[in-house]
């Protein structure tokens, strides 16, 4: 009868090791399911589970791939130590999280659409909707290592800083547990409960019911980095010696006793490394001896201490057996004698470390044993001789023995199966690491420890043209003759005037600017005629010394600038002034100019009139080439004015994401469309009025027309769900049938 696991494929993609694998759930497509991995060559490989070779590999990331989480409607997302999360739709980078200082070592999706969880070495986590950072969670005094999701509005996380904590979406701590004493690494839910496991680098599995920790499972291992729950409620962990241990509650399902008995045997043997603090303080002459055991443990997993024959052993309590079961030597404290001081076996002789060399990429690894009492160039010239490996060598290998037993004591961890966190035995604050040639470095932290600030900043990649289709595909005739709405065309303008009346304001204020500011009668005089010429109320084309004069207006302070900026507004319309402003030249004053008045904090009619310029600036060539190289830091900077709740601004905004939507519609760029898509759905949340809501359907419309990726991505921001309402608006009509053309293709 076995009762165990078989091994079906060894699945390879990856150059360098893998640090976190995701399940994503069956589709149409793939009905049995996809399997992502994420690895230390900054990929993200995709199996289908027949093959052992990759259906496709996500580039984007600029440093290992620490953490993945599948979401619906075939989205991933992913973590890195690049500081920045990813969402992954099928083969396509939709949008990149920006905003921790550090490692995201911890990423969920929510079940509520469009909500995404990360976790990081910056000690927060951040809730993001429509990839947008909504808020941040501040609490955990050290690095986040895991996260679970307990129900649509609550979660868990678990740290560096030895808790875990329960939150609640909106930013509250429900509870904080403790219990384990050193780093938590990972933490799984039960199914359809709220109770959970944990395990961490105490050596141990901790299972939590009803909020405590109802038992404390140890492992012959020092760190514990994964656990999982089944749905069948086994417990899957995995260790750093390298084994993958399954625990349950079913009896039909439980190990031989052979199997059990061999487990007990390899945990007493286990040496238990007083540093560690797993224990406690320790002080071996004070330990009672074996008669300790006679008494009865008062809960599951307390620790016990004897002294016997010199020698300090650990056991635990057991209630559902009843009686303490050996969990391990204390090593390092008084007495400890050679068999318990952490030594490795290899070919029957024991060693302070057993190194694994790889000599090249693609060759064998060879074991190289190492007593700390050893010549490190002595071992590694009879390494090379006995593996008949190049004598050249020689120096590199004396120097990795070196960098691998800097300042060790006669006590060492085994680096035979060496940290996949760091490299070395396990991790120690405040100690420094060793040289990044250890033999496994960490998959989250890449050498011993992260060092906050030395990550890259990477920036958004963005994605080309598409190479099959160059734009949209094509549509019947038919779905075109109804839909009169989307997709868009031409970007969509504010154009209405009342030249009169902004000169006469424009003169009004301009008797109260300050001497530096003041306009001449000239300068008014010349303003004029630049009205006339961009208002088509004359043929004249606008003049070089016109627009000098109107950038010197739009510079002044801002509580008298806004006349300015609405001759500006109309000006940017006309062709000449459009070429002048937003060519190579000039282009970078008029955004910083713009954005600058985009602050929530401004004056609202700053902000009304620098949005309405940002959409007429799309009206020539220029203009447009212009707003698409600065889309992503100006669409960043206008979403913030959807604050003041100002129809006007929120009409203004709305046309401004439009105008994003025609341009991407006609090229087919993946992050900008997520970007605007994004954009939408955080504006939707806001808008009360129907104008505004009318044009964010027709910029949705415009930029999910001909693309399935655009309709997916749509989807799993939950975008269907936030505008079903407008379906049933009967005033104006146009709001309901755009709606309605809209969730036909959702």
């Amino acid at each position: 009868l076995n009762r165990g696991f078989t091994e079906m494929h060894c699945m390879s993609g990856h150059s360098n090791f893998v640090s976190c694998v995701c399940i994503i759930p069956p589709s149409d497509l793939y009905p049995r399911g996809l399997i992502a991995t994420g690895g230390n060559d900054h990929n993200i490989c995709i199996f289908t589970v027949d093959s052992t070779a990759p259906l496709y590999i996500l580039k984007g990331h600029k440093n290992t791939v620490c953490s993945l989480s599948s979401g619906k409607f075939g989205t991933l997302l992913s973590g890195s130590w690049d500081t920045t999360a990813k969402v992954w739709l099928n083969d396509r980078c939709m949008m990149t999280l920006q905003g921790h200082t550090a490692a995201i070592w911890a990423v969920k999706i929510l079940p509520e659409q469009g909500l995404m969880l990360t976790g990081s070495a910056d000690k927060t986590i951040k809730l993001w909707k429509a990839g947008r950072c909504e808020r941040t969670f501040t609490g955990h005094e050290d690095c986040v290592r895991g996260l679970a999701i307990l129900s649509e509005t609550e979660f868990l996380s678990c740290a560096n800083d030895a808790s875990v904590r329960r939150w609640h979406i909106s930013g509250e701590c429900l509870q904080v547990y403790y219990g384990h004493t050193n780093y938590i690494y990972s933490i799984s839910v039960f199914p359809q409960c709220k109770d959970f496991v944990t395990t961490g680098e105490d050596r141990s599995l901790r299972i939590w019911k009803q909020g405590e920790c109802a038992q404390t499972i140890r492992l012959p291992a020092q760190s514990v980095w994964c656990c999982c729950v089944l749905d069948n409620g086994d417990i899957v962990v995995g260790a750093s010696d390298g084994i993958i241990r399954v625990f349950t509650e079913s009896l039909e399902r439980t190990a031989s006793a052979e199997e059990i008995q061999a487990f007990e045997n390899e945990l007493s043997q286990a040496s238990i490394d007083p540093k560690t603090g797993d224990l406690g303080d320790i002080n071996a002459d004070d330990l009672p001896g074996r008669e300790h055991l006679k008494d009865r443990g008062t809960r599951d997993g307390q620790t016990r201490l004897i002294k016997d024959n010199g020698k300090v052993e650990a056991y635990q309590w057991s209630v559902s057996e009843g009686r303490w079961i050996k969990i391990g030597d204390v090593v390092g404290s008084a007495g400890a004698t050679q068999q318990t001081s952490g030594k490795v076996l290899f070919e029957g002789k024991e060693y302070d470390y057993v190194f694994t060399i790889d000599v090249n990429e693609s060759g064998p690894s060879y074991k190289l044993p190492y007593n700390i009492t050893d010549d490190p160039w002595l071992s590694a010239y009879n390494f090379l001789q006995k593996n008949d490996l190049n004598p050249m060598f020689l120096d590199q290998v004396a120097k990795f023995i070196m960098d691998n037993t800097k300042g060790q004591t006669l006590l060492s961890s085994s680096a035979q199966f060496s940290d996949p966190f760091t490299g070395a035995g396990r991790y120690v604050p405040g100690s420094s690491s060793g040289s990044n040639t250890i033999p496994g470095a960490d998959p989250f932290t890449g050498a011993g420890r992260y060092v906050p600030g030395s990550a890259s900043n990477a920036g958004a990649a963005v994605g080309g043209v598409d190479p099959f289709t160059g734009m949209g595909a094509y549509q019947s005739a038919a779905a075109k003759a109804e839909n009169i709405y989307f997709p868009k065309k031409d970007a969509v303008t504010f154009d209405q005037a009342n030249p009169t009346q902004i000169l006469g304001k424009l003169k009004e204020l301009n008797g109260t600017a300050a001497e530096e500011h003041k306009l001449t009668e000239d300068d008014l005089i010349i303003l004029e005629k630049l009205l006339s010429a961009t208002c088509n109320t004359s043929a004249e084309t606008p003049t070089a010394q016109q627009l000098q004069t109107l950038w010197r207006a739009v510079n002044w302070p801002e509580d008298i600038v806004f006349p300015a900026l609405d001759i500006l507004r109309l000006s940017v319309r006309h062709p000449t002034v459009n070429e002048n402003f937003c060519s190579e030249k000039e282009h970078v004053q008029l955004i910083v100019l713009l954005l600058k008045f985009l602050n929530p904090k401004g004056k609202q009619a700053n902000q009304l009139l620098a949005l309405r310029a940002l959409c007429n600036c799309f009206v020539s060539h220029a203009g447009e080439k212009l707003m698409m190289e600065q889309r992503d830091e100006i669409m960043t900077q206008a979403i913030e004015t959807k604050s003041g709740n100002n129809k006007n601004i929120h009409i203004a905004l709305a046309t401004l994401t439009l105008n994003y939507a025609v341009c991407l519609h006609k090229v087919n760029n993946v992050e900008g469309k997520a970007q605007c898509l994004s954009a939408i759905s955080t504006v939707m949340e806001v808008v009360q009025d129907l104008e505004a809501v009318f044009r964010l359907l027709v910029a949705l419309g415009t930029l999910i027309s001909d693309d399935t990726n655009a309709v997916q991505l749509a989807k799993s921001l939950g975008v269907d769900s936030q505008i079903k309402k407008y379906a049933s608006v009967s005033e104006p009509a146009k709001v309901k049938e755009c709606c309605r053309f809209v969730l036909n293709l959702l």
